[in-house]
């Protein structure tokens, strides 16, 4: 019987294997390792900021679970700064989220921020913007 490396398995085999009862949380050891499991908020070059629980991260990427869109960051607390207010003090009434997905895969370089419970809370229970066309 051959051994597997589990860095070398897809995301897609991890979900398989998920789906069979297991739990796939775990990450290559490094700096965002720790984070596993905390509400952050995620900045990355094409996909925005993006804010939601931390399931896995490594080099290339990460996964969110129920995850929003932050598409205009204003934090509550006007005297700090754009997202990272946002992760401090919670969503200000002018901000515009998405509605929450129960998944998001973002792969490309990324930034991580912890979330305070307050900003978490706020995040989670901001209404969705709607579009009018």
């Amino acid at each position: 019987m051959s051994q597997i490396n589990l860095d070398d398995l897809t995301l897609g085999q991890l979900k398989q294997i998920q789906a069979l009862g297991g739990n796939v949380t775990e990450c290559k050891p490094g700096l965002a390792s720790s984070m596993i499991g905390k509400f952050v908020i995620v900045r990355s070059r094409n996909e925005g900021v993006n804010a939601g629980f931390l399931v896995a991260a490594d080099e290339s990427g990460c996964v969110l679970k129920n995850a929003k869109r932050l598409y205009r960051p204003i934090s509550k607390n006007r005297s700090l700064s754009w997202y990272e207010g946002v992760a401090v003090s919670g969503l200000g009434t002018k901000s515009m989220v998405s509605g929450e997905v129960e998944e998001k895969v973002i792969i490309e370089d990324y930034s991580l921020t912890i979330c305070t419970e307050t900003a978490k809370e706020s995040i989670m229970g901001f209404k969705a913007n709607e579009t009018t066309y």
